[in-house]
């Protein structure tokens, strides 16, 4: 099996050792994208946020989990550069180096040494190997993930199981992979037109939270005169998901049964805490 488990103890990438009795292993899915599309075929460089994906990484890792990281094609994912700043961090120069310097380590976005796996081999191992997935935000989730049938059947196998699903900030886009036809429910949003609630999600009726249309107006100079085609908020809403939120920029996160949502960067941290609580049961 060609897949690299990864885990580490105070910090400290081991790499390939021996799972502990009591470690779960996580998957965590990141986007192969670099480019979001944008209305009137403009385009938006992207990625995964910095703090995300790292802080929920550390943390995991610190407690002894092992992470094996995917993408849809297993392409090495892009790290959003804007992310990087420690406003991010809770202001904190050295935290944001510390998460940084263990990023590197990993060496998740290198061509040739990432150790990322594709959801085809993710499947090919067996839903059975994981215990929890944990799906990090910034814009790429958007591109490719809210569409991929890989993820969709990962998410209704993880649903069947009750297995612990967390995802944050644009990254619960990614939850309408599981609708039986998400692409034909997000072109209706994208054409403007009026979205029924799609039929048969397995989400519908969840409370949960995602990047709000509050924050989503609050940041679309970052865009550079673009609009995206939807905002997620709406989209997770129209599919008949239950959404709350904080003030914007405000922690916020939402448990719903297997479900764990963040709304916002400020979130990542404690979804991570929640998910490290649901692992001790």
């Amino acid at each position: 099996m060609n897949t690299t488990i990864l885990k580490a103890a105070a910090g400290t990438v081991l790499g390939l050792a021996a799972v502990a009795a009591n470690a779960a292993n996580v998957l965590v899915v990141l986007s192969d994208e670099s480019q979001l599309a944008l209305r009137d075929q403009r385009s938006f460089s992207t990625g995964f946020y910095a703090n995300e994906l790292m802080q929920p990484v550390k943390k995991l890792l610190d407690a002894g989990h092992t992470l094996t990281f995917a993408t849809p094609l297993g392409k090495a994912p892009t790290l959003d550069r804007s992310s990087l700043d420690k406003m991010y961090f809770g202001n904190d120069e050295a935290s944001m180096r510390q998460h940084v310097e263990l990023l590197d380590k990993l060496q998740l976005t290198s061509a040739e040494h990432s150790p990322v796996v594709s959801l085809a081999r993710v499947e090919q191992n067996g839903y059975g190997h994981y215990d929890a997935v944990y799906i990090p935000g910034g814009h790429a989730p958007m591109q490719d993930l809210l569409h991929s049938a890989p993820l969709g059947r990962l998410l209704r196998d993880f649903h069947a199981s009750a297995k612990p699903t967390a995802l944050v900030c644009h990254g619960p886009i990614a939850l309408l992979s599981a609708l039986e036809q998400p692409a034909r429910y997000t072109a209706t949003l994208e054409q403007g037109a009026h979205a029924a609630k799609a039929p048969a999600w397995i989400y519908a009726g969840y409370k949960m939270t995602v990047f709000s249309n509050a924050e989503e107006d609050a940041s679309k100079g970052m865009l550079n005169g673009g609009a995206m085609k939807f905002w997620p908020q709406d989209a997770l809403q129209k599919a008949g998901g239950s959404f709350s939120s904080a003030a914007s920029w405000q922690t916020w996160v939402v448990a719903d049964r297997e479900l764990i949502t963040g709304q916002n960067p400020a979130s990542a941290s404690a979804v991570a805490d929640q998910l490290l609580a649901r692992l001790k049961r």
